[in-house]
């Protein structure tokens, strides 16, 4: 943490890289996925492998929330109905996420998660078929490939207020959230409670990364599936 020469403010670390990392790979595979699923036609594969990489992230970001730095840790930002009282009253205090902004990133994680498990079983009656479409009867997929379109819309609600958000502290309150989330750091009042967070723990980075992506790589490649049948026939 250090103090910026002439002003009252300072500078803090609350964001750590992979998060840092997490949150702009995320913005930049789902924007892709938006993209290719709303084209469609040669661009649907493509739609498929991308739903891949979101996967592989939201469950890198699952693990990260477990083990990861305190303010990516789940259990250091899930809001409480005394938190956002005292946040829309003024007197909340934090450094990372606030009870609203905590709300926002659950309510993304979650869109995400269910577009990315429906996605799974999907299919489009033409040429694309989800990786676990086969451990399913027909009709269930055809309905949760309408439960994955279905849920773009929430989605797109979401990030909306979500960006909205973000520009109403940086015009009114005249708060600049995106920079931190690119640099790690953020400035906060000298009288404010400003612990900067522990260095990454690169051995744990490593291991989430690591069982994230084979999760994915055994979905992918019917690892998961066999899995599924065995289970079903016991």
């Amino acid at each position: 943490m250090e103090k910026n020469k002439g002003c009252n403010v300072n500078l803090c670390k609350v964001w750590d890289w992979p998060l840092r990392m997490f949150h702009w790979l995320l913005v930049i595979s789902v924007s892709a996925c938006y993209i290719t699923g709303l084209l469609g036609g040669l661009l649907t594969d493509w739609h498929g492998l991308l739903g891949a990489m979101v996967m592989g992230l939201l469950l890198f970001r699952i693990i990260w929330g477990l083990i990861g730095s305190s303010t990516a840790r789940f259990i250091n930002f899930i809001p409480t109905f005394s938190s956002i009282r005292a946040y829309l009253s003024g007197h909340w205090q934090g450094v990372g996420h606030n009870p609203l902004g905590s709300l926002a990133v659950i309510a993304i994680l979650v869109t995400l998660l269910s577009l990315a498990v429906t996605g799974l079983f999907a299919n489009d009656d033409i040429a694309f078929e989800g990786p676990l479409f086969h451990s399913i009867e027909k009709g269930l997929s055809d309905k949760l490939s309408g439960w994955h379109i279905w849920l773009v819309t929430p989605l797109l609600v979401i990030i909306a207020l979500h960006v909205s958000a973000l520009l109403f502290y940086l015009i009114v309150k005249k708060t600049n959230l995106i920079v931190p989330m690119l640099t790690g750091n953020k400035r906060l009042p000298v009288n404010d409670i400003t612990p900067s967070i522990d260095s990454v723990n690169k051995l744990r980075c490593l291991a989430s990364i690591v069982v994230a992506m084979a999760f994915v790589v055994a979905i992918w490649n019917d690892g998961f599936t066999g899995y599924l049948v065995l289970l079903a026939k016991m």
